[in-house]
């Protein structure tokens, strides 16, 4: 009788879920296991390059991996996972289209990430955008470059002050970095522009701590601070929004004003399928895991990454920060450890001091803290550029966004709203519309049989 093979169950395709199914296609023997990944899309989207993709310094697509193409060897499932049980070992799938089903596994590697931490602000849910994912970062361009399009074409001073208003609500990695390149972005642009000037648009960082970039020291933070107030962005520290509604935005220090833009990048929770089960979750919301990244009270589950609390060995007490140099690391090590279980081996802990943190300010221009190590400026830039490009996986990648910068130091980055990618149907439906109105007003008053009727 054939022995049956472990199945193992990747659920999600991001850095945990990718790095994790890359591992173990690598070292495991093809009759060791069978590895089957799960996720909405069907490839893995490298964050730290969102900015840039956002800014028109990379190619969208290259700042992607096609988890079909680099993991040959593994089941790739496009859909979404409704609930995980451990008692039973299944996960209840959602495809595209079509009916569900249950999946059943041996092994889970549960690793879905995080979604944006809202809160229940008037107006944020009708007007606000995230800052996670390539769709909200490509829209985000086409929308800032189209605001210039709008004002360029207008005589309106309430639509040009609104359109040229734009909201940054978060001064963690995401809002400082997406805030940076767009307005380094829309002020170069500006030059096609005649009637805006650079000044004529309304930059603002609203965070409700007193510090902007906490990774990075308070120090660097408060330096950060001054080189984007020095570019004319406002930075409000030590403010709330209040309300959004029909994009009049109400700040906690009594500003009011209306903004066509308002992106909301305070922070991630884990994904909401945490609680579709049985996981063991801490007070805020996280799997508890082990120092070895196994699911508390199981011998089969593991899970890491944004979603899980990860003990950090490095600072007794205290869980990792869900951050992407956590989330790659902790996937080596998680595949490791699954590969040591199913082979009946010892499990080794997650062990990893940060190295400290790099953040991009836009064109030529960064920040940095490396090892105790403060580094800001031009240098910092290359070092974030540096650091990345060693990060983002496969070769294929890294050559396209090298060239993609190459090719950057040559010639001006394309600055073209693609507006009809917003809704694309737009223009057809349309035509649709007015053919259908065409033909009713030259149909004939009476009835009668049509040319295949009688």
């Amino acid at each position: 009788m054939t022995q049956r093979i472990p199945r193992v169950l990747v659920v999600g395709g991001g850095y945990v879920g990718m790095f994790t199914a890359l591992r173990l296609q690598r070292k495991l023997r093809r009759d060791e296991a069978r590895v089957t990944v799960v996720d909405l899309d069907s490839y893995m989207t490298y964050q730290p390059f969102l900015p840039e993709a956002a800014a028109g310094s990379v190619e969208p697509r290259h700042v992607v991996v096609f988890l079909r193409r680099v993991l040959p060897r593994c089941e790739i499932l496009s859909g979404r996972v409704t609930r995980v049980d451990l008692a039973s070992r299944t996960a209840d799938f959602e495809p595209y289209g079509g009916p569900g089903r249950r999946l059943e596994y041996d092994y889970l590697v549960f690793a879905p990430g995080s979604v944006s931490r809202t809160l229940p602000i008037p107006g944020l849910a009708e007007c606000g955008i995230g800052f996670k994912t390539l769709e909200e970062a490509i829209h985000l361009r086409n929308h800032v470059l189209a605001q210039l399009d709008l004002v360029a074409s207008t005589t309106d001073d309430r639509v040009r002050r609104r359109a040229l208003a734009f909201v940054f609500v978060g001064a963690g990695f995401a809002g400082v970095e997406a805030l940076a390149e767009l307005e380094d972005m829309a002020a170069e642009a500006c030059r096609y522009f005649p009637a805006i000037k650079p000044w004529d648009m309304r930059w603002m960082l609203v965070e409700a701590t007193d510090k902007i970039l906490p990774e990075v020291g308070p120090e660097m933070g408060r330096w950060t601070a001054e080189q984007l107030r020095g570019r004319g962005i406002e930075v409000r520290t030590e403010t709330l929004l209040r309300s959004a509604e029909n994009h009049h935005i109400v700040l906690s220090d009594g500003d009011e004003f209306d903004a066509d833009t308002l992106v909301w990048t305070a922070g991630v929770k884990p994904n909401p399928l945490v609680r579709s089960g049985d996981l063991p979750l801490d007070s805020h919301d996280r799997v508890k895991v082990d120092p070895c990244l196994v699911v508390e009270g199981t011998t089969f589950a593991f899970a890491a990454g944004d979603c899980a609390a990860v003990p950090d060995l490095t600072r007794p007490g205290e869980t990792t920060a869900p951050n992407a140099q956590h989330a790659v690391r902790q996937a080596g090590r998680l595949a490791d450890n699954l590969i040591a279980t199913l082979r009946g081996e010892r499990r080794k802990p997650y062990v990893h001091k940060s190295v400290g943190s790099v953040a991009s300010l836009g064109l030529y221009r960064g920040v940095a803290n490396v090892y105790g190590h403060q580094v800001r400026g031009f240098p910092a830039w290359l070092l974030h550029r540096a650091y990345h490009l060693s990060k983002i996986p496969t070769f294929n990648k890294k050559t396209r966004i090298l060239v993609d910068w190459t090719l950057g130091f040559f010639f001006k980055r394309e600055i073209v709203s693609l507006g009809a990618m917003q809704d694309p149907r737009q223009e057809f439906e349309l035509a649709a519309r007015s053919g259908f109105r065409a033909s009713r007003e030259r149909a004939p008053a009476h009835s009668g049989a049509g040319r295949f009727g009688g």
